[in-house]
């Protein structure tokens, strides 16, 4: 009987509902960043999800090249210094559990650098899908706390600032940073529309402007300033290098408006101020934070161990406040030395990646000005326990290890021989 006939009859064969490896895996990249908004409990359902992604990407096939060797030996060292740095303090639960986290996250960096090997742009906008879904969750929740409604002010702020499902305003703010600056990158060359993109952006922006972190603050104009700068130099027209003049000149007073319209409030206002200072209380003199980060280097010198993971508060009034200085207290010389050269490391590839011209030169260029800026800032904040920057990691070193495409003209060369 004929086809025809069949579908004539009712009597075709029905089309089974397939699903690819690669949707699977997206799938569970996309849970992945989607739950990384809940930071308020731990283990949270990020470190569970994880788990289910690398259970799904092992199981469908995962490749690891031999080019992520140099940054997984870097991290290793990491953490095998900050192992031994532990030793005696095992009975110290809390310096435990921050060695354990360490190890956790140096996996997920690697994870994420290996994932780069297939399916890249798909991936990519998998991620940035997720992450944006979890900085809308998470800004809400900062927004909503600040303004006490439904009484959650107690749960989502901290000391008046907006720090939603995080423990931390510092690290809600840097948090929502990447999203923002993939809307902004995405209007810039035209993905999306001006308006859209300003709504899009809307909620977490008004949660890093209310989580009132100096740090965030600087983050974004800094990361804002890199991509833009990068964006335009590797722009292949004149007309677009025209439209990114414009349209983030347009964003920079859709911007200015919504700050002066927040800070017609009264309550906000007298906070912005006292932020907005560069001048803190807590940074100032011999005792304060940067004081002690630099007493604190002489006695390092003489600690081939460090202080201990978490250790540095019982000689100090407080944490370094410096990732730096941190992983000679926390992780003893080997891995001070190993982060030091982990940085320049990722420095040398990050650079490079922007550069060249690839299908994913906009990922890489979002990724980098956010990531760049965060290194730098970790001479004033504790990075070193972010999710979000070892994503960063992995994912610059993972496009950084990948081979450059193959043009037109050797793809027809390759063809005729």
């Amino acid at each position: 009987m004929s086809t025809l006939a069949q579908r004539q009859d009712g009597n075709a064969p029905r089309r089974r509902l397939t699903i690819s490896h690669a949707a699977i895996k997206r799938g569970a990249l996309w849970l992945l960043m989607a739950v990384s908004w809940i930071a308020l409990i731990e283990p949270s359902p990020y470190e569970f999800v994880f788990l289910i992604a690398l259970l799904v990407f092992a199981l469908t096939g995962i490749r690891f090249s031999q080019k992520l060797l140099p940054m997984a030996l870097l991290l290793l060292l990491y953490n095998i210094g900050g192992v031994i740095s532990l030793i005696p303090w095992m009975d110290e639960p809390a310096s435990v559990r921050f060695t354990a986290v360490s190890v956790y996250l140096m996996l997920t960096a690697i994870f994420f650098a290996a994932i780069m090997a297939e399916d890249t742009l798909a991936r990519l906008d998998t991620l940035n899908s997720g992450y944006l879904f979890a900085a809308w969750c998470a800004g809400f929740a900062g927004i909503v706390g600040y303004f006490d409604i439904a009484g959650l002010g107690s749960i989502f702020t901290l000391s008046g600032r907006a720090s939603g499902t995080f423990k931390d305003p510092n690290v809600l703010g840097p948090f929502l940073v990447l999203p923002l600056i993939y809307l902004l990158h995405a209007v810039l060359i035209g993905r999306i529309g001006l308006v859209k993109g300003f709504l899009l952006m809307s909620i977490p922006l008004l949660a890093v402007f209310l989580s009132f972190s100096r740090g965030a603050w600087g983050n974004i104009v800094a990361a804002t300033l890199l991509m833009v700068g990068l964006t335009f130099l590797t722009s292949s027209s004149a007309s677009q290098r025209a439209r990114i003049v414009f349209l983030t000149l347009m964003m920079l007073v859709l911007v200015v408006v919504a700050m002066l319209i927040a800070l017609s409030f009264e309550n906000i206002r007298s906070v912005f101020e006292i932020r907005a200072s560069l001048d803190q209380d807590y940074d100032q003199g011999v005792t304060g934070r940067f004081g002690n980060q630099l007493r604190s280097i002489p006695m390092l010198l003489d600690l081939p161990n460090g202080f201990g993971p978490l250790r540095f508060r019982f000689t100090f009034p407080e944490d370094p406040h410096n990732v730096y200085v941190n992983a000679f207290a926390s992780y003893g010389w080997i891995g001070g030395f190993a982060f030091l050269a982990l940085t320049a490391a990722i420095c040398i590839a990050g650079w490079r990646v922007v550069f060249r011209r690839t299908p994913w030169q906009g990922h890489a260029i979002v990724l980098w000005s956010v990531l760049f800026v965060t290194i730098l800032q970790g001479l004033q904040i504790d990075t070193d326990h972010w999710r979000h920057f070892y994503l960063l990691v992995g994912l610059i070193w993972g496009l950084a290890a990948l081979p450059a495409p193959a043009s037109n003209a050797q793809r027809s060369l390759r063809t005729t021989t």
